[in-house]
């Protein structure tokens, strides 16, 4: 038994199942250290994975190698592909999973990561000399040493679950908080604070009337998160349902409300603006008289249910009573109550790009530590984590995502530049380069980078490869390959598009939005024979990528352009140049808003909440720019 470590990660939820899996395939000897080896990436929420925006993350962590794509394919009993009626930037996976088979493949990954070891225990502090981190000790005596800590603790720092008036100490239903890490680093002059999240009953599908539901089945397409062509799911696919809530029951919650500890002063912290309770949405929307709720499977064979909507720390003979003014749910019989949590996490701001924090060297904090919700947001900061723990040690150069790489590049932006004041969830909108960062192309803009760094396989880099050559083949083909008025119209027709009259370059035809490969496929049989050249496994998905580039040529052009003229702010580095206290003719708010975050560049430094274009000219000026 080995007591010297190059990396420990503390915590096994989804970003420390990332990180430790990220800096052990690196080369770093790495342990996880979780209280519960039986809760490896438990889905503490709703067993669901992506959404929108969220899904695109998902396809960035699967892209560079990480593994939630993969646990995520093997475990999910539905797929969608959501926003489909808007732009491919707006498209985003998402899979409800077997929650207990997700654990299971989870744990298998990281049982049999080479240079990966498990302890079960709790961390009550860490050993920092000399400014830098040099270990851990725990609940049961042990101290482990080591060069670089991941700080990964999810809700449990201090957890604080509300059920009405009854308050629980833990991290998550029946587990233990953790206590003593937050205030040693207070001591040492992190800034903490608190914040809320919560989640809904738990059903018993057995007593819940479907007839009086609406189903929502899921996709049947080629759509998946890995990229992996043969990861797919073994489960049986199973249905949601969706109910809605009525003047009945916002009148048991609003009649109640006194008891619910996010009105009657039990809970002050802050929670997620957009996954808010029920209690705060019949606040908030005083004027709807209906909510949607969604009933969603827990696993393949399981009868537990989630009901995503209804999140609540009212009495439980409050939640039990609203719910069975639902018709669906008159007989419902619940297995528990929603509860909500509070939990502490530390300001953002106090950490670099890499997710090293700025006050003690190799160590790194990772998932709702920093102030984030939402498995996906944890499992991108673990991964960036995780390798540039390892980095660290070995004195390479730092891995560091831009805001028109990836979706985890904005978030991890986002949360070292502006900091947080509630909950932090991925948006779209949160990504001005969105038509850059669509889902189909994880691989195509962060794979071959990975794979230098020794993240992705040689396996994946090859797929890629074949697949961006697949994808230029068939554009270079359409582009050449012209197609007669007389083979094509009457199909243009049935589909709504303009005749043509005289010849036409299938790739112009194509950028029509009512036209499709697929379609003329159907009336072409030199293309269909072309198309059927392609491989089986990935056909679908090659000429998806190919419409979308085609279709989409201009939009994608003229954000590359903007993009990279952005980028030359990033290459400007002002970090360690100025005293910004002594520059006056920049604001007061100004100069202390730049103090405080140091920013690396002027890019970084233009994105600060509160620093104008005109600071922005000084510090240019400045640089003798």
């Amino acid at each position: 038994m080995r007591l010297d470590y190059d990396v420990i990660v503390i915590g096994a939820g989804h970003a420390g199942c990332e990180a430790a899996c990220a800096s052990a395939r690196l080369g770093s000897c790495t342990l996880l250290i979780t209280m519960d080896m039986n809760k490896i990436a438990q889905m503490s929420c709703n067993p669901a994975v992506g959404g929108i925006a969220k899904g695109q993350i998902v396809r960035e962590i699967d892209a560079m190698g990480g593994r939630m794509g993969i646990v995520t394919d093997r475990s999910s009993i539905q797929f969608r592909l959501l926003n489909r009626s808007k732009g491919p930037a707006m498209w985003s996976p998402r899979s409800q999973c077997d929650r207990m088979r997700f654990m299971a493949e989870w744990r298998a990954i990281v049982e049999n990561e080479p240079n990966l070891y498990l302890w079960q225990d709790s961390v009550t502090g860490l050993v920092i000399e000399g400014g830098a981190v040099r270990g851990v000790t725990t609940a049961l005596g042990v101290r482990f040493t080591c060069r670089a800590v991941v700080l990964t603790a999810g809700t449990f720092l201090n957890g604080l679950m509300h059920v009405g008036r009854v308050q629980t100490a833990g991290g998550r239903v029946s587990e233990p908080a953790s206590v003593g890490l937050t205030e040693q680093l207070v001591s040492i002059g992190f800034r903490a604070n608190r914040m809320k999240t919560g989640t809904p009953v738990r059903i018993d599908g057995r007593t819940v009337d479907y007839p009086q539901a609406i189903e929502q089945q899921g996709d049947a397409d080629f759509h998946h998160f890995s990229y992996l062509p043969e990861v797919r799911s073994p489960l049986q696919q199973r249905s949601c349902w969706i109910v809605y809530t009525n003047p009945q029951v916002h009148k048991v919650l609003s009649d109640s409300l006194d008891q619910s500890p996010l009105y009657n002063g039990q809970i002050n912290s802050v929670g997620p603006r957009y996954c808010p309770s029920i209690e705060t949405k019949i606040v908030t929307f005083a004027d709807k008289d209906s909510h949607q709720l969604f009933i969603e499977p827990e696993g393949e064979n399981t009868n537990e249910c989630y009901l995503n909507g209804f999140s609540s720390s009212l009495p439980w003979q409050v939640q039990i009573e609203a719910l069975s003014r639902i018709p669906a749910l008159a007989d419902a019989h619940i297995y528990r109550p929603g509860y909500a949590i509070e939990y502490d996490y530390f300001d953002p701001t106090q950490l670099h790009h890499t997710l090293e924090t700025k006050l003690v060297k190799g160590l790194y904090f990772a998932g709702q530590v920093n102030g984030t919700t939402g498995y996906e947001e944890a499992a991108g900061q673990g991964l960036v984590a995780g390798v540039n723990a390892h980095l660290g040690l070995v004195g390479d150069e730092s891995f560091v995502l831009a805001r028109d790489e990836a979706y985890i590049g904005v978030l991890i932006d986002d949360l070292v530049t502006k900091g947080v004041d509630e909950p932090y969830r991925m948006f779209t909108s949160r990504a001005e380069h969105r038509i850059l960062l669509r889902q189909d192309d994880a691989d195509m803009r962060l794979t071959e980078r990975a794979y230098r760094l020794g993240l992705a396989s040689k396996e994946r880099y090859d797929l890629m490869q074949s697949k961006r050559k697949a994808i230029d083949d068939l554009i270079h083909y359409l582009h050449e390959t012209s197609v007669r008025p007389d083979e094509v119209n009457d199909c243009l027709l049935q589909a709504g598009s303009q005749p043509l009259k005289q010849g036409q370059k299938l790739y112009d035809l194509i950028t029509r939005p009512q036209v499709s490969i697929a379609l003329l496929c159907d009336v072409l049989p030199r293309l269909q024979g072309r198309v059927g050249e392609i491989e089986d496994a990935r056909r679908d998905e090659i000429l998806e990528a190919a419409e979308i580039r085609i279709k989409y040529k201009g939009y994608i052009d003229r954000e590359q352009l903007v993009a990279d003229k952005l980028q030359r702010l990033e290459q400007l580095i002002i970090r360690g140049k100025f005293d910004y206290s002594a520059i006056h003719q920049i604001s007061t708010e100004g100069r202390q808003k730049l103090a405080a975050i140091n920013p690396e560049t002027i890019g970084q430094a233009s994105r600060i909440p509160g620093i104008s274009p005109s600071d922005i000219n000084i510090l240019l000026l400045l640089l003798g720019r």
